[in-house]
């Protein structure tokens, strides 16, 4: 049994994460695809108060980098490499692992999709035929042909017909996602106008082969982990199904990676579950790190996880009422060297040109540093979202300081 400190755990998971690579002047395609294998996955979301979230991560471990390497590797077919599927959540993937996905595919056919509402099956094929015909194509622009006027009943949602329809055959892998709009609308085509010929013509793994591939890929990137964790990071079931289930155990592909040796027992300081380390992690002595953290970030995505490497209690409030609010509606973490220092809550004002700083706090044990390592951070940050000027409200322990070192 591997026996490791709290400080370690945490050096490993920040190396497994890739924040132990040098930060090239220039991130080229290599080094995107080396923070990749590094996440294993960029999860994606429709929020943009300050960016997208699956281009924040590469910022936090590249650098200052151009968004359109990301745009090139998720173009194309037979040079394309991600896609957009159900991965962790919505989320850009390797496209090598689309095969690894056919079971989740075949799951939600079964269960005719994820989210509570049934897309009316009668229109599929006609649908499909749509796409295949005109593909790329947006839900809007099938809208006038398929959708009827579109309802409330579901909250939060309100999907036009073809919009639900688009989304169940993407679900189970009969469309796929082409790329997004300048508005972020999802372009739908056929998989094998998306993907590279390899992937679409290769066989298709047993669940439980896909399992072990996942765990294994969940490993590389965490480090070290709880089976929880790793079951969490592609969504997969960790306790035994109390009754008929396809869907694979990422237990007895942790126990597979156990046996096989690519996965060590472990026991961390101050955890109470067992543990796993990858066999080839990396344990550094040091980690100099400075960075901010979307919320949407794998290092803290898990905010279990989060909490028991950083002692970081994190929960996004985008959805809190604002009075409510403890620090904010956008909140990103700043990681500096090993640890979680401080938070943030960022806006880009984009026709100001301002980032917009509304509340900056410190973490209990921060360094004396962090004011002046953030404002470095902050203005860094301003520079690769094209904004001139960062602007310091006056709420949270940092807001004086970073007043003053921004200027």
């Amino acid at each position: 049994m591997i026996e490791l400190k709290r400080a370690q755990a945490r050096r490993v998971a920040l190396a497994a994460q890739g924040f132990l690579d040098p930060v090239h002047a220039t991130p080229t395609m290599r080094t995107l695809d080396r923070t990749v294998a590094r996440t294993g996955v960029l999860q994606v979301d429709s929020v943009n108060v300050l960016a997208r979230a699956h281009l924040m991560p590469l910022y936090s471990r590249m650098g200052p980098y151009d968004p359109a390497l990301l745009e090139r590797a998720a173009a194309g077919r037979e040079r394309r490499r991600l896609v957009e599927y159900w991965a962790h959540v919505q989320a850009l993937m390797p496209v090598d692992l689309w095969p690894h996905m056919r079971w989740r595919m075949e799951s939600y056919r079964a269960q005719r999709g994820k989210w509570g509402f049934t897309a009316d099956p009668t229109l599929e094929p006609s649908v499909l035929a749509a796409v295949r015909e005109r593909g790329p194509v947006t839900a809007r622009e099938l809208d006038a042909e398929f959708s009827g006027p579109r309802t409330k009943e579901h909250w939060g949602w309100n999907w036009s017909e073809a919009r639900q329809v688009l989304d169940f055959l993407f679900m189970v892998g009969d469309v796929a996602i082409a790329g997004r709009s300048s508005q972020f609308e999802v372009r739908y085509d056929v998989p094998e106008r998306v993907l590279p010929r390899a992937v679409v013509e290769a066989p298709t793994p047993t669940p439980q082969e896909s399992a072990v591939e996942l765990v294994r890929r969940a490993a590389r990137s965490h480090g070290i982990a709880t089976g929880a964790c790793l079951a969490d990071y592609y969504r997969m079931r960790y306790q035994p199904a109390t009754g008929p289930d396809h869907v694979p155990n990422a237990r007895e592909a942790i126990a597979v990676l156990v046996e096989s040796g690519e996965l060590e027992p472990a026991r961390v300081e101050g955890w109470g579950r067992p543990a796993y380390l990858h066999v080839d992690a990396r344990r550094p002595r040091r980690v100099a790190a400075r960075t901010l953290l979307s919320p949407f970030d794998p290092l803290v995505w898990e905010r279990a996880r989060a909490e028991a490497l950083f002692d970081f209690h994190y929960r996004i409030e985008i959805y809190v009422p604002k009075p409510q609010r403890q620090y904010g509606y956008y909140v990103l973490p700043f990681l500096l060297g090993d640890r979680i220092v401080g938070r943030v809550d960022l806006k880009a004002d984009r026709v100001g040109r301002r980032l917009l700083v509304q509340g900056a706090y410190a973490e209990a044990d921060a360094p004396g540093e962090t004011a002046e390592e953030l404002a470095l951070e902050l203005r860094r940050l301003a520079g690769w979202l094209g904004l001139e000027d960062v602007v310091v409200a006056d709420r949270g322990g940092l807001a004086p300081a970073l007043s003053v070192l921004t200027r």
